[in-house]
């Protein structure tokens, strides 16, 4: 089935929730409005529709392969990134003085959603080098960011994030890497790492893979934890390529999903480059802050997850859509035909379809608010304003990332429900999002992770005061909503405030029992994620009904205005309706959790 770029539902967002012509007043940004907005979406559009959505389906059936240390691309991948790269796309929204285009991620995060939609495989390699780089941006002397910053914006060179180890998972403080400093400043990287995205591959020149080790004499736990450089090729001083470093991919995973994803296992350190024993890294900022400097990358890399769940339900929704209009089977319950129909007549499959539709536009909604509140943080005059919108940045990362990669399995899950028993069946693709979808979860930090997060840094630490915050803003909606003449304005602001008073509820009750219980809080973390998520949509999908009903009242795109209507008030009915069963399980369900003793499982 052919993938259409949601464009219009995604300038929407940009223009009516994000304020993209606000984002355009921050200087840097001046000729980065709406209008520009367009004109890149739809060049995004056509590229991934005609180049990377095509090898979506041909990438899961032959997905590459590894022979002695060597990772060949699925056939099409390399010659759709050289694509990817001349065209620009990599440096999207890096700084214009490496190379970049210097546009706000507010664009960036659309364009990407649209790559990891035509192609979930595909699109990792170049999230993954743009973290990276953003972490070099950030740690990195002036020295290493000249050498691998503009190639990596330009795409010539990729980048990877080297954490997990085989007995470390996502506990970090179990790193065992070593790094020993050498007479000439760099130093000898020896060690394994697991589950390395894009570590090795034959689709750019060089690799530069950022590496978590420790030094002999480093402290143990995270504090003892430092961030190298690690490149496949060392790198010439005229930036020329020169030997092989001693890096060497093992073997790489076959998995449920994401299968023309390389995922790496990495040695370092076998003698097997032509550098000598040990691979010569370079030290990002200072020893033993490296766990903080590769935040950096995570966070950029918990965004892009999140995008990835909001993408792969997108490409699930288009193609359940489109079996639905041609399976026909079934006269309808109301006796409106005598023959049988399409299957999209029938109430329940529209239920699925408008659950799936609801949860994807409630995501990008937030997803796009969010990219504004990162460029406001980092590039608007004013430091308060600054500051402001960093702290509601930071608060919205768990939940986009979180909210978002749990719902694409439920909605990859709806899409082959949809095809009955013909999604169970891999010749039409229904299958193949399920699978990709569930890594999301899992992918830089489990959900878990993700909600305790949420409840120790970004609920507990400010005593509630960006949870608070937020609802404020999401009663002025509520009256906003109230005062409308419409029926549906006011039961939505009705639904709306009856699930910002359940977050509320649950705020006050982490804030309460975070230090006393913490077993019931963190028992609920998840829960409370998930409901923090859906009240964040919602909020945003209340602000959408506003503009959607006034500009079909004004006779403005009224096809898509009364679809953007109609799924608002879904959303109200049927996703917001899940905040009151969160809560109550949140405040009430803590000590069932827990009641079981270990060795009764």
């Amino acid at each position: 089935m052919a993938f259409k770029a949601p464009v219009k539902d995604q300038l929407f967002c940009m223009k009516e929730l994000a304020g993209i012509d606000q984002i355009a007043q921050i200087p840097g940004f001046e000729d980065a409005g709406y209008e520009t907005a367009q004109a890149v979406l739809e060049e995004a559009a056509k590229f991934n529709e005609e180049v990377v959505a095509p090898l979506n389906w041909s990438g899961d059936q032959d997905h590459g392969s590894w022979d002695n240390g060597v990772v060949k691309a699925s056939p099409g991948f390399k010659e759709a990134y050289k694509a990817l790269t001349e065209g620009g796309w990599q440096g999207l929204q890096m700084p214009t003085e490496y190379g970049g285009q210097g546009l706000p991620k507010t664009i960036g995060a659309a364009c990407i959603e649209m790559t990891m939609a035509a192609n979930l495989s595909f699109s990792l390699c170049s999230i993954l080098t743009t973290g990276a780089t953003e972490a070099l941006l950030t740690a990195a002397s002036d020295e290493l960011k000249q050498r691998y910053i503009p190639k990596m914006i330009e795409g010539s060179w990729t980048g990877t994030m080297n954490l997990t180890e085989p007995q470390a998972g996502s506990d970090l403080a179990l790193v065992r890497s070593k790094a020993v400093k050498q007479a000439d400043g760099t130093y000898r990287i020896s060690g394994q790492k697991i589950f390395i995205t894009y570590g090795e591959h034959d689709m750019s020149e060089n690799i530069v893979h950022l590496v978590l080790a420790r030094t002999p004499d480093a402290p143990e736990g995270v504090k003892g934890i430092s961030l190298f450089v690690v490149p496949k090729f060392m790198v010439h001083e005229d930036g020329s390529l020169g030997k092989r470093n001693d890096v060497y991919c093992a073997s790489i995973e076959e998995k449920l999903g994401i299968k023309a994803s390389p995922t790496a296992v990495l040695v370092y350190g076998d003698d097997k480059g032509e550098v000598g024993p040990g691979a010569i890294g370079y030290l990002v900022g200072e020893e033993n802050r490296g766990l903080e400097y590769m935040f950096i990358m995570m966070n950029a890399a918990r965004y892009d997850v999140g995008l990835q769940g909001l993408a792969v339900s997108e490409r699930a929704y288009q193609h359940a859509v489109a079996y639905a209009r041609d399976r026909v089977q079934s006269r309808p319950v109301d006796g409106s035909a005598k023959e049988s129909v399409a299957i999209i007549h029938h109430p329940d499959v529209k239920r699925m379809l408008m659950t799936m539709r609801a949860l994807i536009e409630g995501e990008r909604a937030m997803a796009l608010v969010g990219a504004a509140a990162y460029d406001t943080a980092h590039h608007h005059p004013d430091a308060d304003t600054a500051k402001q919108a960093q702290a509601f940045y930071e608060f919205l990362v768990p939940l986009i990332k979180g909210f978002s990669t749990e719902n694409s399995v439920e909605v990859t899950s709806l899409g082959v429900q949809v095809h009955g028993g013909m999604g169970f069946i891999e010749e039409t693709g229904a299958a193949q999002y399920y699978r990709d979808s569930r890594i999301l979860p899992i992918y830089e930090g489990t959900t878990a992770i993700q909600a305790n997060d949420l409840v120790g840094r970004k609920t507990a630490r400010d005593g509630g005061a960006m949870a608070r915050a937020i609802a404020a803003q999401i009663a002025d909606v509520e009256g906003q909503l109230a005062g409308r003449a419409s029926e549906a304005g006011k039961k939505y602001a009705a639904q709306l405030k009856t699930a910002r008073e359940a977050f509320l509820q649950v705020v006050d009750f982490v804030l309460a029992n975070v230090k006393a219980n913490p077993n019931a809080v963190f028992a609920g973390s998840v829960p409370y994620l998930m409901l923090a998520g859906n009240l964040v949509s919602g909020w945003q999908m209340g602000r959408a009904l506003i503009v959607a009903e006034d500009k079909l009242a004004a006779g403005e795109e009224a096809a898509f205005m009364a679809a953007k209507v109609a799924t608002c008030r879904f959303y109200g009915d049927h996703i917001l309706a899940r905040v009151a069963s969160l809560r109550d399980s949140i405040l009430q369900g803590g000590e069932s959790v827990t009641a079981m003793p270990v060795d009764a499982f």
